[in-house]
Parts: structure tokens; sequence; C-alpha cells
């Protein structure tokens, strides 16, 4: 270095590093930041007084060592500058299983990050972002200057071993890189098993990310292994902690005495639990009876907040987990069995706590009155679905009457829920609360875990009449929360979007449908139009787009109500063995009930004699509190949904599979740029017709009408079509089911060309024309020859007509995408074709059954 004295802290580091030292990259930064302004290479060598060769060509390398590590960035006249803390955007790392991605932004455009960018960052990674400018089309490039924090440790994929080198291929499609097997971990995974990767080390200019297999998860197709994979994949907690272990050791299996003390006694009251067969854990049990006024509701819901104390083991594993999954034949709890099926589930015939909404109804089904209690329960019957439908049914079969003869001691109260039920429909009708005729599916599992057939799920009286006394008990904890002026969180369902709206307008418009309301339609809006298409083949279609316009119900602190059910205010109350957001509804309301300080407010019922409890020990939270455990619960609750549907796919395409080839009736249930998706009448499956493969043209997609129209033949291919298919291909990787169309069918059969006797010659000389005597041709008269001509004429202004209205006829449909385009393309020639060829559409990303007993529907 110069003999020129330059300030640098760093000087001795360098010089005992490098032979010809120049400025520290600290150094170099705090200069550049004084400058305010950009300086080039020999800017620098000149200011820092560099003047031999091999200082002048160490300062290149730095420079362009400190840009590679955007440390400092350089402009096209090679004049470098500091990044600067405000010139960052952070954000969330978006991947694309093209090898690129993106940075999500909250209140701003989605910034584009190349596949070389994204080789040192994964699908999920919070980073800091530098903007490099706009690319060619028109969007945001970002460069990543930093990592803040990494979102995966782990990863699950298949191992593999080629030429000595071992990987895994992350099973999460937006992470494109593979992690390397570089230290052993004692366990030897077999080539294509899926394994658990646990990262070591993360990818580094150029260096791919390494790792150590942790656990051998199972074979490709090995039975029970989806359910493995999706578990990893989505980081869901499937091992309870030792903490967790250690505390549940304090539980029994009955119902302590002293818990028993200070409560509501209902163990005469003739409850019932109502659940589907399969169930495991029944967490809500109802008795109604009719009274002079109306009806009295008791909706006991197991008392969880008594075993699950807040900031306990148990309740931050319980937050961790959010809710409970509930995979195709597997639960995957959010509390442990010994309460999730033991204490805190209502069986039969045995003493349990519950916390009680007792709800006075008018006999228009109107609530007039409610009161929150703790109480003691006996449930006096443990029955399904299936059994109280045959009961209620208003001319019972022989299998109900037999029911009715068995449970002959509740049968009556088990009549007055119908009565109630029926009341209470007709006020959610008046409500103008919307209600769809969805199809349910249930999978039948044959004895190696694959599934043998799918089968409808009728939702028959029971399951709405248990549905409606949920709805009652939801939104009376909802009024005494707001009553109380607590914190707590409330299950919100906005409206429609505009956007959404809009399209849902547009499209119903064509099928000359109409959604009333305005810009700002109300839930009996949608109620009508549902109710006005009950009769239309369609309207499963019509429905389909119908929930598209709709917003995803989440979980937050401020009430906006729900949409869908037409409540100005409602939450989660009946489900606290399954889900967390209850169970904090259930602390709000034990401490309104017995809680030091707590508000008055007379629908919170306490017993005499119970002992206050102290409220940082059984509530303590904060507006700021409700909404961050608001946004944990909604992000557990999409991540079991995705996580389900992931399992649910691959069951699915093992099950198509043995379909290869086959033919089968669809209706198009999505239309999308890429293709149309088709259920497969019968197994209830979807797959994907491709825009290539619906025929020999050019194919528009034509969003607004919900269809696919060929620019050359007109085809046009909407959504609720009914179509033939086949099964052409299946790839359980990507959970992608292929169909193609089945010309075969659709294809008419030829008529066959009838031939006859005539010999060669005859059929030359009939294609002669007629000839007078003495072999000149025979003129037709003139008449016969002004008749022809205007017969002619005729004809051919005949046909020009018809040709007009067949031309108009067929462009129809697809005439509409043509204008379309054009208009986006503002050139059109004189004769009004387009003068370039329209541009192909942007190809966009393609797309990547709950076991949970139905209840309250939002």
């Amino acid at each position: 270095m110069s003999n020129k004295k330059i300030n640098d802290p760093h000087m001795q580091r360098e010089a005992s590093k490098y032979d010809n030292p120049v400025p520290s990259r600290e150094f170099i930064l705090e200069f550049l930041a004084t400058q305010n302004k950009s300086m080039g290479h020999l800017d620098l060598c000149k200011e820092f007084s560099l003047t031999g060769e091999d200082e002048i060509e160490a300062l290149r390398r730095r420079l362009i060592a400190m840009c590679r590590d955007n440390q400092m960035t350089s402009n096209q006249n090679d004049e470098y500058s500091p990044i600067l803390e405000s010139d960052l955007i952070e954000g969330y790392v978006q991947g694309n299983k093209e090898g690129h991605g993106f940075l999500l932004r909250q209140s701003d455009d989605d910034i584009f990050l190349s596949a070389r960018q994204m080789q040192n960052v994964m699908d999920g990674d919070k980073v800091k972002v530098r903007l490099s400018g706009r690319s060619v089309k028109g969007r945001l490039d970002g460069v990543v200057v930093e990592v803040i924090e990494r979102k995966h440790s782990q990863l699950v994929g298949r191992y593999y071993e080629e030429s000595r080198t071992a990987f895994v291929t992350p099973e999460n499609p937006r992470i494109a890189q593979d992690i390397l097997i570089t230290t052993d971990s004692g366990l030897t995974p077999k080539h294509g098993q899926y394994v658990l990767a646990e990262i070591v080390s993360y990818a580094e200019r150029g260096k791919p990310a390494q790792g150590l297999v942790k656990k051998i998860l199972g074979d490709f197709m090995a039975p029970g292994v989806e359910i493995e994979v999706a578990m990893h994949r989505y980081e869901i907690p499937n091992e309870w902690p030792a903490a967790v272990e250690k505390q549940i050791k304090n539980f029994s299996t009955e119902v302590a005495e002293e818990d028993k003390a200070h409560r509501v006694d209902l163990r005469d009251t003739p409850f019932v639990t109502i659940d589907g067969e399969d169930a495991r854990d029944f967490d809500d049990a109802v008795y109604c009876e009719k009274t002079p006024g109306g009806w009295k509701l008791f909706v006991a819901i197991a008392d969880v907040s008594h075993y699950v104390k807040k900031d306990t083991a148990l309740d931050e594993e319980a937050i961790v987990r959010g809710n409970s999954v509930y995979f195709p034949g597997r639960v995957i709890p959010m509390l442990p069995e010994v309460l999730s099926n033991g204490l805190c589930s209502l069986n039969p015939d045995v003493d349990r706590l519950a916390m009680v909404a007792e709800v006075s109804l008018t006999t228009k089904g109107k609530m007039r009155g409610f009161k929150f209690y703790e109480g003691i329960i006996r449930s006096h019957a443990r029955l399904t679905y299936s059994k109280v439908a045959k009961m209620i049914d208003d001319e019972p079969e022989e299998q109900g009457i037999e029911l009715r003869e068995r449970y002959a001691s509740i049968v009556s109260h088990i009549d007055d829920l119908k009565g109630l039920y029926h009341v209470l429909k007709g006020a959610r009708d008046e409500r103008g609360a919307m209600e769809f005729d969805t199809i349910e599916t249930r999978m039948v599992f044959d004895e190696n875990s694959k599934i043998e057939h799918i089968i409808p799920v009728e939702r028959n009286d029971a399951h709405k009449l248990i549905e409606e006394c949920m709805l009652c008990a939801n939104v009376a904890a909802a009024e005494l929360l707001i009553s109380a002026d607590l914190p707590a969180l409330y299950r919100v369902h906005e409206g429609p979007k505009d956007d959404r709206l809009l399209t849902l307008r547009t499209y119903l418009g064509l099928l000359g449908l109409e959604l009333t309301g305005g810009t700002k339609p109300t839930p009996a809006d949608y109620a009508a139009l549902s109710e006005s298409i009950k009769e239309r083949a369609d309207a499963r279609s019509i429905q389909t787009m119908m929930l598209r316009s709709m917003s995803q119900a989440v979980y937050q602190a401020d009430n906006l109500g729900h949409f869908g059910l037409n409540y100005e205010a409602y939450t989660h109350f009946t489900s606290p063995i399954r889900r967390y957001p209850d169970l904090l509804v259930h602390r709000a309301i034990r401490y309104l009930i017995r809680g030091e300080g707590r508000p008055t407010v007379r629908q919170a019922h306490r017993v005499a004699g119970s002992p206050e409890l102290k409220e940082r020990k059984i509530y303590g939270y904060t507006h700021a509190d409700m909404d961050g455990l608001g946004d944990s619960c909604s992000l557990t609750e999409r991540r079991a949904d995705e996580a389900t549907r992931d399992v649910e796919a691959w069951l699915k395409c093992q099950y198509v599979e043995q379909h290869l080839g086959e033919p089968f009736d669809g209706v198009v249930t999505a239309v999308t740029s890429f293709g149309l998706f088709v259920e497969l009448q019968g197994l209830f499956v979807d797959g994907l017709v491709h825009i290539s493969g619906l025929g020999q043209d050019y194919f528009v997609h034509d969003m607004e009408h919900q269809a696919i129209i060929g620019e050359r033949t007109g085809r046009v291919f909407r959504l609720g079509d009914t179509l033939k298919v086949r099964v052409s291909n299946v790839n359980l990787e990507q959970r992608k089911i292929d169909l193609s169309l089945d010309e075969s069918a659709a294809r008419q059969p030829r008529k066959k060309v009838e031939r006859n006797d005539m010999s060669e010659l005859e059929m030359q000389l009939a294609q002669l024309p007629p000839i007078e005597l003495g072999g000149r041709p025979k003129p037709k008269s003139a008449e016969k020859i002004e008749g022809d001509k205007s017969k002619d004429a005729k004809s051919s202004k005949d046909g020009k007509e018809s040709d007009g209205k067949a031309k108009k006829k067929r462009r129809s449909p697809a005439s509409k995408g043509k204008r379309i385009r054009q208009k986006k393309s503002g050139t059109v020639s004189a004769n009004g074709k387009p003068t370039a060829a329209a541009k192909k559409p942007k190809k966009p990303k393609k797309p990547k059954k709950s076991n949970a007993k139905p209840k309250a529907k939002d």
C-alpha cells in the first residue's frame, strides 16, 4: 500500500493477509458513503494513492468481489456506490418449479427473482433485495442482498445416488435446489426412497446446500408414506415434546371429584352426542326442550380450558399445532389422546366437565336470551347422523321404528331437536344465509391403505340439525364477548372483492342470470340466486363461480361479521379439542364467569361459592396478542388444508392409475388459460385436459365467458360442459392426472356409398352432354336458359344470405375473443382483420377428504 496515510482501522489485518494490501471493504464503503457520488476504479486508486500495478489490480478485484457480495453496486460507466439500507426491500421468497421466484410484498407489486438469484435462497426464506431495474416485460427485477431468516432447516424428498454422488430432491416443487448428502448419519437409504434431510449448510457462492439423512420415511409407493411425506413437507408437528409428555402424566382417565364442585349439575339432563360413524372424539352434546314461549337449547362443549392451562407446555404445543389435521384414515390431534379421546371426550355414561351454552329461542327461531356457565354432564347416548336421520324421518321405515324403540327414553327429546331444527332453518332462510348443495365424498380404503372407491356422502337432516345447534352456540358466544368488550378471536368472512364480483356478474350475464344488490350484494342476494338455479342442469357450475367470488374466512381480533352466514358477529366456540381459537374463546368465557376483576356481564353465570381465579392464569390477553394468535391460527388452518389436499391428490392418482386408457363421462369444473379441469363422473376425481389436446386449432382463453374458444373452428369448451374423456397419464410425483378428449365417441360414422352396376363405358357416356341428331350438342331453349339464369341468381342470392347467417352464427363464440384481442392490440386492417397474428397468452403457473365431522360451516 502507498505511503500516503489513510485512516483505515483494518490496515494491519489486510497487511497480514495479503502481500499487496489495499483498503479494506469496510473502509471503502465508509469512504464512498462520505462522497455522496459514484466513483470509478481509477478514481478510487487516485484517492487511495495506489500507484503500483499489483495494488491497482488488487483493488479492481476487491471492487468486483464487493459487487458480487452485494456490498455495493456498479452502473453502466463502471462507477461504484454503496448499497444503502433504505434502498433494500424486505419480503418473503416464493419459489417456482421452473427455477425462478418472486419476492412477495404485502402492499406492493411482487419482485421477480431470476433462477440465478434463487440459487442461494429457498421458498419461504425472508430476505432483503435491491431493485436491478425493470426487465423487458415491465416487471420489477431484484437481486438478493441478504438472507434474514431461513424457512427450512429440514426438507423431505427422494434420495438418489448418481455417479457416486448422493443427493435429495425436495418434494416441494417450489424448491429447485437439490441437497447434497455429504455427512454420514448412520442411515442407509435406498435409491428412490423418501427421506427427511437436515440441512447442514445452505447454498452459497455456487456451492450447493449440504445435509444429512435424518430419517427414512419409506419407499415411493409404500402404504401410508404419503401422510409421512405431507407431515414433514408442511411441517406439521406429529410428536409430543418431552415437556408435554411429562405434563400429561398427571392426568387420570376419570374426572377428579374435586373438579366436579362449583358447577351446574346437568347429569340427569338427557344430553346426547350426534357424530359420524367413524368419529373418535365427541366434544359436543345437545339437549332441547319445548317451552311455552318457544324453545330452550342446551349445547354442552367439553371443558378443555380446565385442563389446558395458559402458558404451559401443553398450551404452547397447541399453539404450534393450531388445529387437528384430518388425513384420510389418520388424525394428527391438537391435544394428546388422554384429553382428546378421554377426559375431554363426552363419552356416554361417564361424568364429564363442560362449558354450557343455554339459549332461549322464540317460536320463530329468534334468539331472545342466553347464558354460559360451567357444568357437569353425563351423555345418555352416542348417536350417529344416519341413526338420527332414520329416527326423525317423517315416515320412519322399519329400521327407524326399531331405533325409536331402542332409544325410547330420549326419543321425545330427539323429536324436539327436529322441531327446533325446522324453526331454525326457517329463520336461516329469512335471514338470507347462503347454503350451497355441494357434494362431499368419502374415501373407502382396502387392506393396503389404497382407495377402493370414493363415495358421495349424503348430508341429511341430522347433519343440518347439529349444524344449526352449533351456529346458535357460536353466535351467543360472539355476542357475549362483544357485550363484555373483551379481546377475543372472531371468525371473520368479508364480502366479495370488486374484481371477483365483476367476473361473477359477467359470467351470470351470459347465462341470462343476475345477482341483485348492485356493487354491494348481501348474503340474501346470493341466497336468492342460489335458490333460483336449483333446478338448472348447470347449477353446480354456477355455484362454483359463486363460491370463487367469496373471500376466505380468517380468525382475527377485529369483528367484521360473517358474510356467508349473514351474522354481524360470529366466533368458534364448539370445538376446543381440535381448534385453538375455540380454546381461546372458552378461556375468555371462563374469565367472564370466575375471573378476578372481570367486567360484569349478566349472561356469564357463576355458581354460588365458586372461588375467583386470577386473570393471568386463565386469560390475560391483549388485543395485539389476539391479533397475533389469529394470524397463527389462520396459517395453521391453511397448512392443514394444503396437506390434506396433497395427500388426497396422491391417493387419487394411485386410484386413477388403474383406469389408464379407460373412457369416462366428465364435467368441466374449471377453465384456465392452459386447459380444462374435468371431474370424472363416478370416480369424483379431477384431471386436466391440456389446451394442446383440444384439437388442431389455436384456442383462446376467454376468462369472462369461462370458456376456451377455437379461433378457426369456433369450437367452444365452457365451464359445466359434459365431455367424453380418457385417462391418458398419471404423474404421481407431480400429483397430476392428464386426460384426453375421447374424439371417437363424438365422431359420427361415415355414410356408406352405394355402388351401382354400370359398366365403365356407360359411366363415361353418362358424363357427356346431351346431343342432337347430326352430332351437335342439344341446346337448351331460351326460355329454359332464362329460367335457369334467374333460378341461379336467386339461389346465389339465397346462398349468400344463408352463408352470411351461417358465418354470423358460427363466429359468435369466437368473434368475441377476436374482438377482445383486436381491441387490445389496437391494430386492425381495413378489412377488419388483425394486421399481425394474435400472440399466444402467457402460460401461467400450473396449480399445484377430511375425516373431520361436519359441524357449523363457514
